[in-house]
């Protein structure tokens, strides 16, 4: 046994201000660093003003810090325009005295360099602004604009050290803004002189489909996530997507949910799932994943879940349409607001984007139960890592919030049971598998429970038909027994 160490020093947590972005509170511990100075740099159009705004906004509005905006790229009227769209009301906030926003025009034929050169005009206009509205945030946008005339880097760097010092000496929280240079963060290589945190933003365009990343490339004084995070810019501003649980601590229903196929469940122990699981049907096409798929939802909504079904294939009505043939009305359950379809085609948006439309409608729905058909069209958005990386933020939030999940995947080819094409089939609690075989001159299609956590399961091939009462399993296998069950170990 390990005795405590008299002569450790306490962990000291540096304070923080929360940024109000979701995701970026979370891989930042809390958010940015209190009366210090963060660095947003990136490319064009990557997103560091709308980070600054944001900022700035939810400050006002959701922790009682007011703030400042110096601005040397874009006017007041311009920005609040941009950003009207997304729900913040600069002029509100503004007229309520939470905001204050000053365009500082710059004419850089007018900047002498000599050794006088200083920003004295800049801290007066500060001074004022912080005073007006009693600023605990600041943001300048870009810092570039304000140096840009300047060549003499002994003055550029003095000058730019006393605006911090300047700023740090009144307890203000800062972000600056800077411009993404070839070969450095900054186009004139400020990061190691201005800040006490830096964040890079990306915007990429691969194959003709855009993404956007995050990156924390330092943070002094605090633990942070050092990966590159998916980001986006939606209706309801910027949000980084998704932050999974820092640590493996999901609740563990004990409570089962029924599969809506009496036979599947008794290959599960007689009881179908475990609320809160997450189920991976794959197999080939045709062998019955979106039948079974409907069939979950239906039974999902017979107990009075509410059920979220997203379709990356086929449109609601056809699929509605087509699960008539098997029995299934799922129309009546989205009469009485049971069922919601969302569809939508891969190709249209980017891994973040999808991600982010499917946080959403769970966030409005609130369902007990989310089927994704098919996971497989997902694969051309991206490599197998980055799929696989979107895979595992969406079944940790469906876990966080215990709602069982359904995903079918198409497998590449008939023959041997194999691994899902998007490798996530670890992540799964239950994976069951489809296949469709010749046995003579027809078809048959069988059914295996290849893993099953945490619950005793069946270790043998069934052969099922689709008729028009629904899944039909053939044989007295389909019930479990003591020659047909196995305890599962993972």
């Amino acid at each position: 046994m390990y005795e405590a160490d008299a002569t450790r020093k306490p962990v000291h947590n540096i304070s923080k201000s929360p940024t109000g972005i979701d995701g970026l509170d979370e891989i930042t511990g809390g958010g940015l660093p209190t009366a210090r100075t963060t660095l947003i740099c990136g490319g064009p159009g990557s997103g560091k003003t709308l980070v600054g705004l944001s900022f700035l906004v939810n400050g006002a509005r959701r922790f009682g810090e007011p703030g400042v905006l110096m601005s040397f790229e874009e006017s007041t009227a311009d920005l609040a325009d941009d950003v009207a769209s997304l729900g913040f009301d600069l002029p509100g906030l503004i007229a309520q005295g939470k905001l204050l926003i000053d365009y500082v025009r710059i004419d850089r034929s007018e900047i002498e360099e000599t050794g006088e050169y200083d920003l004295e005009g800049l801290f007066v206009r500060l001074e004022h602004a912080i005073r007006t509205v009693g600023a605990k945030r600041i943001v300048l946008d870009t810092i570039e604009s304000l140096f840009g005339g300047l060549s003499n880097e002994t003055i550029l760097r003095a000058e730019l050290r006393r605006l911090l010092r300047w700023l740090k000496d009144r307890q203000l929280t800062v972000i600056i803004t800077g411009e993404r240079d070839a070969d450095r963060l900054t186009r004139q290589g400020l990061e190691e002189y201005v800040s006490d945190a830096v964040i890079l933003l990306d915007h990429r365009v691969r194959e003709e489909i855009s993404t956007r990343r995050l990156r924390i490339i330092k943070y002094r004084g605090s633990h942070h996530g050092t990966n590159e995070y998916p980001f986006l810019i939606g209706r309801d501003g910027l949000s980084v997507l998704p932050v999974t649980s820092l640590t493996l601590d999901h609740a563990a229903p004990t409570e089962r949910v029924g599969t809506g196929v009496a036979p599947l469940d008794a290959m599960l122990g007689g009881r179908g799932f475990f609320r809160g699981s997450t189920v991976l049907v794959s197999g080939m096409a045709g062998t019955g994943k979106t039948s079974l798929a409907a069939t979950f939802a239906d039974a999902a909504c017979r107990r009075g879940d509410q059920c979220l079904y997203f379709l990356l294939e086929e449109s609601p009505r056809q699929m509605m349409r087509n699960m008539r043939s098997i029995g299934l009305d799922l129309g009546h359950w989205r009469e009485r607001g049971l069922l919601h379809l969302h569809a939508d085609r891969p190709s249209r948006f980017g891994i973040e984007a999808h991600l982010a439309g499917m946080y959403r409608a769970i966030k409005e729905i609130r369902p007990q139960a989310v089927v994704v058909d098919s996971i497989t069209d997902l694969l051309s958005l991206g490599a197998q890592a980055e799929i696989r990386a979107m895979l595992v933020r969406l079944i940790d939030h469906l876990k966080t919030d215990g709602i069982t999940a359904l995903f079918n995947s198409l497998t590449p080819g008939a023959g041997e049971m194999q691994e899902s094409h998007t490798a996530v089939s670890s992540l799964m609690d239950v994976w069951l598998l489809l296949t469709l075989e010749q046995a003579g001159d027809s078809r048959q299609r069988r059914m295996a429970v290849l893993k099953a956590r945490g619950m005793a399961h069946s270790n043998r091939v069934y052969t099922f038909n689709l008729t028009q009462q629904g899944f039909e399993v053939a044989g007295p296998e389909a019930e479990a027994g003591p020659a047909g069950a196995q305890r599962a170990g993972g």
